[in-house]
Formats: structure tokens, C-alpha cells, sequence
């Protein structure tokens, strides 16, 4: 190989990544894509920790196997995304602490990854983790039901925020 190909070759590399670039930045700058996720803050209520059970060892196997912490990177703010409704539920079982809701897809085009984030936080404001809930394909105009199992004690928890993100189709 010579050196003119070799510089050509370059040349042409770095034209096709400065175009994808410009590409991508084009996407992220309008139809309500990109950006920092607008979290909301949730209240976690008055729950009577007398009331609540925690979780056996094997309950809680089972809620750690099926709790979703790894979020995905495909997704961002979405202007379509609505998060109808929220809030703290405390459930029998493996389930445990849960943060439920819905989100709506305002618009008219599905929407292929739809992803609720939230972070919980003790009583001195530390963060105790992060949980999400995902689901795929969800058309326009329709609403999706969630639940987000969340792993701390719900003596625990003292509150939380919550987003939700999407990945267009």
C-alpha cells in the first residue's frame, strides 16, 4: 500500500465519522430527542413499617432475579413520553417495596424501547439504588402499566424520583 492510499483511505475514515457525527447531533437537536432525563420527585408516604414483612432469603432471590438495575443506553428524553401517574406500593411476597404507575405515548408512532428509571432514597437523602422497568414496542396512543421492583426494605425508603425515556422507532 502506498502512502497516498493510506492518507486517502484516512481521509475518507474520518469524512464518514464527521458525517455520522453531524448525523447524530442533528437527531438529538429536534423532535424532542436528547438531552439530561427530567426526574420527578415521588413520596413514599406513610408506611407503617410495624405492618410490613421483609422479604425471606428466598423472596428475596427471587426479587433480586427479576429487578431490573442496568439501564439501557439506547434511550433518551422523549418528548411523546408522558408518566401519567406514580407511586410507592408496598406488596406481599417477593415483591416487596415497588414503585407503580403508567406512561402514555402522546403520539401517533411506536415507540420501540420505553424505559422508567428511578432512584430511592433513605431519610437523610442518600441514595440507597437505582431500578427501572422496561418494556418494548409501544404504539401511539397507548398506555403502559409499570412496575418497578425495588430491592431496599421499605422501612428504608423515605422517597424517590422517577423518569421515563424512550427509543424511537
Amino acid at each position: 500500500m502506498t502512502r497516498s492510499e493510506s492518507t486517502s483511505r484516512r481521509r475518507v475514515l474520518a469524512s464518514l465519522g464527521a458525517g455520522i457525527a453531524t448525523a447524530a447531533a442533528g437527531c438529538l437537536g429536534g423532535d424532542g430527542l436528547g438531552g439530561q432525563p427530567n426526574y420527578e420527585e415521588g413520596n413514599v408516604g406513610s408506611v407503617n413499617a410495624s405492618n410490613v414483612s421483609s422479604r425471606n432469603a428466598s423472596q428475596m432471590s427471587t426479587a433480586a432475579a427479576l429487578a431490573q438495575q442496568q439501564p439501557s443506553n439506547s434511550v433518551t428524553p422523549l418528548d411523546p413520553l408522558e408518566l401519567i401517574d406514580h407511586e410507592f406500593v408496598v406488596e406481599d411476597g417477593y415483591l416487596g417495596s415497588t414503585i407503580q404507575g403508567s406512561v402514555a405515548n402522546t403520539g401517533s408512532d411506536r415507540i420501540q424501547i420505553v424505559e422508567v428509571r428511578t432512584r430511592v432514597y433513605n431519610g437523610a437523602g442518600n441514595l440507597l439504588g437505582r431500578y427501572l422497568a422496561s418494556t418494548g414496542d409501544l404504539s401511539g396512543g397507548s398506555t403502559w402499566e409499570f412496575q418497578v421492583i425495588v430491592l431496599e426494605s421499605p422501612s428504608d425508603v423515605a422517597s424517590y424520583d422517577i423518569t421515563v425515556l424512550g427509543t424511537p422507532s
